[in-house]
């Protein structure tokens, strides 16, 4: 029962003949769009274009059967092309294939564990920055076919590949160029013409058949770079996973495994918003990891979400996961009755729909305008979009999140506040109110602290150094007004022991307004019962009154500071205390 509530409740509640109807043509528009692109993302990743239309297939039927959204199309995506050609360079296509089976381990993983929820941590700006980094990669790694250059070799490296291709610009293929040119302008004004017609398809035959026809032989194919593409599913085989290779592919697998939630997540989330539904993050990333255990088996590449085949799916009438399984399905059935054709299609025709693809991902509108803010964030995008486009991008990942977490705590301490505090007897309610400290009005005998934000790690030092400079008098009292603190970490925790240690030796120490997670923490470590339960107040007037009650009588004699009302009386002879309340 457990089993069918997490894969199945409400995702075929009221279908009908109609649904499938619905179902069926929107699962054979998308079928016809992913086998360009399936294509086109595995020659770009450094494989051969069918293992692309078996990930389609497999990795399509299965994400679409056991994952978290009624509406997502899986398959290999643009954003795993930098990664995947940097295994395939680094450690060849069968350790890319165990990498793969790794990363669909660590997805299972994340769903069983429910880490859906944790996907949204991470920050933008490292997000928009290696999705444009993979967007120019991705365009000018198809730069070559374009052009048709000849003796062009491929490097991991951007600025390699870069060179590359300027070195071979004299073998330049007016052809090539020709037939690139037909396709992409094909590509762009279909949308426009023909809004429901698949562009990227349209553009893949018209310039097959004009190079065909009209100079053939003239540019490189698919079947003449990589031979015939056969028309079934390989055989099924266990890739040969040792120890060694593990700990060598962890780091790609992991990056594979990120990238991949990310992508799948998003998609779910454009779903959602397209149709006015909700995903189910957990079972979605269990989805998508079962998908890329099982794809490598039969040599597929890793595969996630597609936000455009989402999309594509929905606008075509999609009601539930039965389009994404017609789908992969429909790719089966036009590998098995039309692969011998595919061999003809020349390598210029796919460049552009990649490079429209890479156009589309690189959401250059976000990139300036996250630039031109000129904040941390700009410097988080700009790292990792470098990083992305000359390193790699695992480094890219790795060094953004680690650079957004620095800064991120370097903002959180900049907003801790610690200061010196006084009653403000001209408010209606007797505030306590930093700005009523000065030279000539500053009690000698308590000393009240405002503190204000997360008492952590990052601002644990910064908070002792100031009460610690300020008491150096050692006063009688020293309150300390919490309410404003809403966490504190263990870090925070020791910082305030070592004040209140050093403290309790001379005087008596008093919290007010403490709230539920700081004073958890108290609980834990002993702290709590280190200050005393009678120490701790809810109210800043209470705390106030307590303090009044624990001066030395003889030091207020002729103080002039007056810092409280009963400092008036205080300072004279009188030993009348005057109790009062404080509403602070």
């Amino acid at each position: 029962m457990e089993r069918e509530k997490w894969f199945f409740t409400g995702r075929y509640k009221g279908y009908s003949l109609q649904g499938f109807q619905k179902d069926l043509l929107s699962g054979l528009v998308v079928g016809v769009i992913a086998i360009p692109l399936g294509m086109a993302f595995a020659i770009a990743s450094g494989v051969k274009p069918e293992y692309g239309i078996y990930t389609t297939i497999i990795a399509g039927i299965l994400i679409a059967l056991l994952g978290g959204s009624k509406y997502q199309i899986g398959g290999p995506t643009g954003a795993f092309i930098p990664i995947l050609f940097g295994v395939v360079i680094t450690y060849g296509y069968e350790n890319l294939l165990i990498a793969g089976f790794m990363a669909g381990i660590i997805l299972c993983l994340m769903g069983v564990f429910r880490l859906g929820a944790l996907i949204k941590f991470i920050p933008r700006p490292v997000t928009i920055g290696f999705t444009s980094g993979i967007a120019v990669i991705i365009f000018t790694g198809q730069i070559a076919n374009f052009l048709g250059l000849d003796g062009v070799k491929q490097h991991e490296f951007f600025h390699e590949n870069i060179v590359e291709v300027f070195r071979h610009l004299q073998t330049i293929n007016i052809f090539s160029v020709l037939t690139a040119g037909i396709c992409l302008i094909t590509i762009i004004l279909t949308p426009k013409l023909f809004p429901k017609v698949p562009g990227p398809l349209i553009g893949l035959l018209l310039s097959t058949i004009v190079a065909a026809i009209f100079y053939p032989g003239e540019v490189a194919t698919i079947g003449s770079t990589y031979g015939d593409i056969p028309s079934s599913l390989p055989r099924f085989s266990i890739p040969d996973i040792t120890l060694d290779k593990i700990v060598q592919l962890i780091r790609p697998a992991f990056v594979i495994a990120i990238l991949g939630a990310i992508e799948s997540l998003l998609s779910a989330v454009v779903a959602d918003g397209m149709t006015n539904s909700k995903h189910h993050s957990n079972r979605e990333l269990v989805g998508q990891g079962v998908a890329n255990m099982i794809t490598p088996l039969f040599g597929g590449i890793p595969a996630t979400g597609a936000i455009a085949r989402t999309a594509t799916n929905i606008k075509n009438g999609a009601v539930s996961p039965v389009s994404g399984i017609i789908h992969g399905f429909m790719v089966l059935l036009i590998l098995v009755l039309f692969a011998p054709y595919a061999s003809s299609i020349p390598l210029a025709s796919m460049a552009p729909i990649l490079m429209v693809v890479a156009w589309n991902m690189s959401e250059r509108h976000v990139f300036y305008h996250v630039l031109k803010t000129k904040t941390e964030d700009s410097l988080v995008l700009s790292v990792t979009f470098l990083l992305t486009v000359f390193i790699n991008l695992t480094a890219a990942v790795e060094v953004g999140l680690l650079l957004a977490v620095i800064l991120f705590t370097k903002r959180m301490s900049d907003i801790m506040v610690t200061a010196k505090a006084l009653p403000d007897h001209q408010n209606k309610h007797e505030k306590v109110q930093t700005h009523m400290v000065s030279d000539n009005r500053d009690c000698p005998q308590i000393s009240i602290y405002n503190i204000e934000g997360p008492l952590f790690f990052g601002a644990a030092q910064t908070f002792s150094h100031t009460i610690m400079s300020t008491i150096n008098y050692k006063p009688k009292v020293l309150l300390l007004r919490m309410s404003k603190v809403p966490f504190m970490d263990t870090t925070g925790e020791a910082s305030l022991a070592n004040i209140i240690n050093d403290f309790s030796k001379h005087g008596t120490v008093l919290i007010s307004g403490i709230r539920p997670q700081p004073m958890k923490m108290m609980k834990k470590t002993g702290l709590y019962d280190s200050i005393r339960e009678d120490h701790f107040f809810e109210h800043t007037g209470e705390a106030i009154n307590y303090a009044l009650q624990e001066l030395n009588r003889e030091k207020c004699l002729g103080c002039k500071h007056f810092a409280f009302k009963e400092c008036k009386e205080l300072s004279s002879m009188t030993q009348h205390s005057g109790k009062r309340a404080f509403t602070s």
